[in-house]
């Protein structure tokens, strides 16, 4: 058995993306889509748990992580355009078809490849991925209404999350007390890091402008669903804050046979719960 985790660095268009790869390549692959504001680092555990019996990538997105953070006059910082390119990295790396693993913004990334490149998508592994209405019903609105009407007001108290408190905060909003001794510091401490290199905090704001653009995809990726029925596995943590509960059960009204999993958890259910999202994988990719 070997559990050996690879870090590795492709060149893509002229921009190295930093990517952790892990297991044999004859096995079954998942391409793991890391969410804000994390990067690969957040699939560490899982790819050691499951490199014997699967063929593991996680990328970091270009900004995030290790990935080279190219100014904007050089990468367009969009959801687009940052799955056109994750989509040319699975070429240059020969990654035909995969399971892909979305989470938070993994899933507007990831959706572009679904959407764009289906023949490449085996299946969908959603951890709290948000791609219908009712998982931002609501909770978004102070940022709807932001993006519909800035002032310098809005945008203070909104993105005060773009700071060293405010990352940290993105792992433990919302989570029982009982279920804080579950996350890694390092987590937020190396986020931030990454954060907080010149004009970063400048690209998130505008990445995150872009979500808007995402949600107006929602009948394209739920036309996708629908046309190409891929196996599917929803899993969610409960007390998310960011996507509500009842958004999990929306995947069945396109992918009918999906499995959907309700976890006494957060938005990080790989952290808090990690066994039980290693057992629900596991038991996917298992044989008929």
């Amino acid at each position: 058995m070997n559990n050996q985790i690879f870090n590795r660095t492709m060149n893509v268009d002229g921009v190295d993306i930093f990517y952790r790869e892990a297991g044999d390549r004859k096995n079954p692959a998942i391409l793991l889509l890391p969410g804000f504001p994390t990067s690969s680092i957040m699939f560490k555990n899982l790819m050691t748990a499951l490199s014997d019996r699967l063929h593991l990538v996680a990328p970091d997105f270009p900004g995030f992580g290790f990935s080279a953070f190219p100014p904007k006059d050089q990468f367009e910082y969009t959801f687009r355009n940052i799955g056109a390119l994750i989509n040319r990295f699975t070429d240059e790396i020969n990654l035909k078809s995969f399971t892909i693993y979305l989470h938070d913004y993994g899933a507007p990334v990831g959706l572009q490849l679904c959407i764009n490149n289906p023949e490449k998508i085996e299946g969908i592994i959603v951890q709290n991925g948000n791609a219908y209405e009712e998982g931002v019903r609501t909770i978004w609105d102070e940022m709807r209404e932001y993006w519909k009407n800035p002032t310098p007001e809005k945008k203070k108290k909104l993105y005060a999350f773009l700071s060293e408190e405010g990352v940290k905060w993105q792992y433990t909003a919302g989570l029982p007390e009982e279920l804080l001794p579950t996350l890694s510091p390092e987590l937020w401490v190396l986020d931030w890091d990454a954060m907080k290199r010149p004009g970063n905090v400048d690209m998130q704001y505008e990445l995150n402008c872009d979500y808007k653009n995402h949600m107006e995809l929602y009948p394209v990726y739920q036309e996708y669903f629908r046309t190409y029925q891929p196996r599917a596995i929803v899993i969610w943590g409960k007390y998310d804050p960011f996507f509500n509960a009842e958004e999990a059960a929306c995947y069945r009204r396109d992918l009918p046979h999906a499995q959907v999993h309700m976890l006494n958890g957060s938005h990080w259910v790989l952290e808090t719960n990690f066994d039980e999202v290693l057992m629900l994988i596991r038991d996917f990719f298992k044989k008929d």
